[in-house]
């Protein structure tokens, strides 16, 4: 595919079928939780620290605990895969670990088999996605092709994370299903059925048609900390973890939605189907725009871009709390997405651009540790905030993208050396 390493392809295919899988719990989960299939904890009138417990406060753990596990665990897998030279087994291991977990989650009768099963997956999933990256990067002949791999790598992984959702919410829509000798299947055993499906695609393409290149054990270092403070400029705050924490924001404007399915669907007088829609739109626009956006952040440079997609991103948030149709909703998702494309890539392309040599995994991993912990604090945010109204938890996700918006543009300078200035707000330097 134009040039690009055909293990790179075939890992890009088995990523896209994993996060397919993946994706369709997002939606599925929330329904399942709401369904009354499951003994839930009484929580009526209780509170934790003056939250309120909700049901949509629950279906936030449940969502978030995978990402949660996923993040703090990544740093040690990643690692443990550098020390030993070995990707392919640490690959195998967590999508086994996917598809058995996908399978427990239709035998599962409470919430809190459920949280174990959910746990247990995030673990596994910690082992699929450094080493999977890892191994992209190690197949990489020239430092040239990198940035072609990584591109072909993610625009497969987020097609499958968009395209997951739509399918799940048709699946669990047209269920039950009737199978031979009078036997049913629910839609939510068959959802789950997909998902193990999906990883088991993917295991199958990287047992066949992966190797492990002919590289030596790594002595991977033992420092994981990340600098606050900046120590080489004006500013207060360190560029990096500046990013970090709009990237971070960024991520929880993303998640929030995710918690909210049934009251969304409620309000908008809709089913699951459409709600898979507006999920995927953010993903589908980001999609589309990624790689136009970060190859003009290259010409134009990487400010404007950071400064006017967290700009775009706060009333792209706030209008999701306001919305009161389909599609006004679908609307405000895709805006979103655009947001959030204007912001990530060129977020990474500064980081890159300010990490030494032989940094840039270090640094890079602060953006994708705090975009994973985004996602997983998202829907806990939403489920603690909706029991104060339906419009609180967009309106704080816009709150996050002011702030973001903020530190980018007091504690941010143009990164990219003959970037073109664009408005006084933006300028090179500035």
């Amino acid at each position: 595919m134009f040039g690009t390493d055909r293990r790179v392809v075939v890992l890009a295919l088995a990523r896209m079928a994993d996060a397919v899988a993946n994706s369709f719990l997002i939606i599925v989960l929330p329904l399942y939780v709401a369904s009354g299939e499951l003994a839930l904890p009484g929580y009526e009138g209780a509170a934790v620290l003056g939250v309120p417990v909700t049901l949509e406060l629950l279906i936030g753990l449940a969502l978030s605990l995978f990402g949660f596990l996923n993040s703090f665990a990544q740093p040690f897998t990643g690692r443990l895969s550098d020390r030993t030279g070995r990707r392919k087994v640490y690959i195998l291991f967590g999508l086994v670990v996917l598809a058995v977990t996908s399978v427990a989650y239709a035998l599962v009768e409470s919430y809190e088999a459920l949280l174990v099963v959910r746990a247990i997956q995030g673990l596994g999933g910690a082992f699929v996605i450094p080493t999977t990256i890892a191994l992209v990067n190690d197949l990489a002949r020239t430092d040239a092709e990198r940035g072609g791999n990584f591109g072909v790598f993610n625009t497969f992984r987020l097609i499958g994370f968009g395209f997951g959702p739509v399918v799940a919410g048709l699946v669990v829509q047209a269920g039950p299903y009737a199978l031979p000798y009078g036997a049913v299947l629910s839609g939510f055993n068959a959802a789950f059925g997909v998902a193990v499906v999906g990883a088991l695609v993917s295991f199958t393409l990287v047992t066949v048609l992966i190797e492990d290149p002919q590289t030596g054990a790594a002595d991977a270092g033992e420092d994981l900390s990340i600098a606050v403070l900046d120590d080489g400029s004006a500013r207060l705050l360190d560029p990096v973890f500046v990013l970090g924490v709009g990237t971070l924001f960024m991520a929880i404007s993303i998640a929030l939605f995710a918690t909210l399915q049934e009251p969304v669907n409620r309000r908008l007088g809709q089913g699951p189907t459409w709600f898979g829609v507006q999920f995927s739109a953010v993903v589908l626009a980001n999609v589309v725009l990624q790689v136009p956006i970060g190859r003009a952040a290259d010409r134009i440079g990487r400010k404007p871009f950071l400064t006017w997609g967290l700009a775009l991103l706060i009333p792209a948030v706030l209008a999701q709390g306001l919305v009161t149709g389909p599609w006004p909703m679908l609307f405000a998702r895709l805006v979103h997405g655009v947001s959030v494309a204007m912001v990530f890539a060129p977020a990474l392309a500064s980081a890159g651009d300010i990490a030494g040599e032989g940094e840039s995994g270090t640094t890079l991993s602060v953006l994708t540790t705090a975009f994973g912990f985004g996602t997983a604090i998202g829907p806990l945010v939403s489920g603690a905030l909706f029991g104060y109204g339906f419009l609180v938890p967009f309106a704080v996700g816009a709150g996050l993208a002011a702030a973001a918006l903020l530190l980018v543009v007091t504690q941010i300078d143009e990164t990219l050396e003959g970037a073109v200035s664009v408005g006084s707000l933006v300028r090179p330097g500035d």
